[in-house]
């Protein structure tokens, strides 16, 4: 919980000074008590007392205070609401290490059935863009909220040649940036980029990454597959020989670090379906602060009244 108005707290600090200023009347009550009756006729004198039940209007009422101070502070809290009208791309390294078995049945089909289950889960006005990218990169789908279109493209996805991250994430803000503005703004946009290593070739990615930061489109990386992974190339000569194609999750981190977005890893199946699940729910929803004032402010009045029905209830039956 936060406050939208915290200098106001400082009255706070009157509270003790209110519950000094009560103890010393209440010193002076019971001194003027003495100097009418002796302490041996004040039974007879006064035979219903309301003992410590006396201090209980003035607890309600110190309590009350408080909570119009904490009232008058807006009180906020923070929580997730659902985001209307967004474009997310979904940028997938398709190159020829996206072949590699290490996540079954291979990288490029577990990336594909991930983002099915993503494009599921997001709410269905939100708008759902697909990249691929390898030396080039190619929109399969502009952002749209046609989720057959949008599964249509993630299958036509094939692996062949090399990486191209930074001419990825300039083409994918290229197109978020040109989404139809909305009461002269344009609606939150995000990328989601998919690969298993660095880029080989084409733009400095981190300077992508820093341009899509300008434009307030946040990048936010996966970095899939495990150190183990392995494909097949052709050798020079002919034959073949195996090499190996681990992920690169500290290049990745850096561009997603540079866009202001968030960067995750995937080292299996199960793995990479819990990151889209995540991403999914981050993505679907922003954070707002809503006041709760009025919950702050209605235990005042309840504790203010509690303390008044006190007063009258005990009080009057001594008069």
């Amino acid at each position: 919980m936060s406050f939208a108005a915290p200098l106001v707290l400082l009255a706070l600090l009157g509270l003790p000074l209110l519950a000094l200023m009560y103890l010393a009347e209440q010193r002076t009550r019971v001194t003027a008590a003495a100097a009418f009756a002796s302490p041996a006729v004040q039974a007879s004198v006064a035979p219903r007392r309301p003992g410590w039940r006396r201090h209980l209007p003035m607890l309600a009422i110190l309590i009350a205070i408080a909570l119009l101070i904490l009232a008058a502070a807006r009180p906020q809290r923070t929580v997730a609401v659902p985001v209307e009208r967004a474009s997310i791309m979904l940028a997938t390294d398709v190159s020829g290490s996206m072949t590699a078995k290490d996540l079954a049945p291979n990288r490029l089909q577990a990336a594909k059935q991930a983002a099915h289950r993503f494009v599921q889960q997001v709410p269905s006005r939100v708008n759902v863009g697909v990249m691929a990218f390898n030396d080039i990169a190619r929109v399969l789908q502009s952002p749209t909220t046609d989720r057959q279109a949008v599964n249509a493209a993630i299958n036509g996805m094939t692996p062949s040649g090399g990486t191209a991250t930074g001419n990825a994430i300039d083409t994918a803000v290229g197109v978020l940036n040109r989404a139809p503005k909305l009461n002269g703004k344009r609606p939150p946009a995000a990328l989601v980029l998919l690969s298993d290593g660095a880029s080989t070739r084409g733009r400095d990615p981190v300077a992508a990454a820093q341009a899509a930061r300008k434009l307030h489109i946040p990048v936010y990386t996966v970095a899939l597959g495990t150190s183990n992974g392995t494909i097949t190339v052709p050798r020079r000569g002919g034959g073949t020989v195996t090499q190996r194609v681990p992920p690169d999750p500290a290049s990745l981190a850096q561009i997603a670090r540079a866009s202001g977005g968030a960067t995750f890893t995937a080292q299996t199946t199960a793995g990479l379906k819990q990151v889209y699940e995540k991403l999914g729910s981050q993505l679907s929803h922003r954070k707002e602060k809503h006041q709760i004032t009025t919950a702050f402010a209605g235990g005042a009045a309840v504790l203010l009244l509690a303390g008044l029905g006190m007063s009258l209830g005990w009080f009057g039956r001594l008069i």
